[in-house]
This record gives structure tokens, C-alpha cells and sequence, in this order.
């Protein structure tokens, strides 16, 4: 049987427009080789922007 989260690594969502790091998630690393984007909300910004994962 296999450890839990064997696979699963935390990475941190970086706003591209503000650079800033407002959100930390998990990642599969088995299923999800490329970096993450996704659309969140940035306080900073006060709008919805593309986050990218930061190494």
C-alpha cells in the first residue's frame, strides 16, 4: 500500500500581473508535469488575473 500524498507536492500561485504570491494548493506530480494556471481572484489587484505556479 502506498503512502498518502506520495505523489502530491506543494506549489505556490503567483498573480502575473502584481507578481504577487497569494495562493499555496496541492499538485499531482504524476498527472500534472507542467506548471498550473488558473484563474483567481488577486487582492492586491482587486480583479480575477492568470496565476502560475512559482518554483
Amino acid at each position: 500500500m502506498a503512502k498518502r500524498g506520495e505523489n502530491r507536492t506543494i506549489i505556490t500561485l503567483g498573480c502575473t500581473d502584481c507578481r504577487e504570491r497569494n495562493y499555496t494548493s496541492e499538485k499531482n506530480r504524476r498527472n500534472d508535469t507542467q506548471r498550473v494556471e488558473l484563474r483567481k481572484y488577486c487582492p492586491r489587484c482587486r480583479h480575477h488575473s492568470l496565476h502560475r505556479e512559482v518554483r
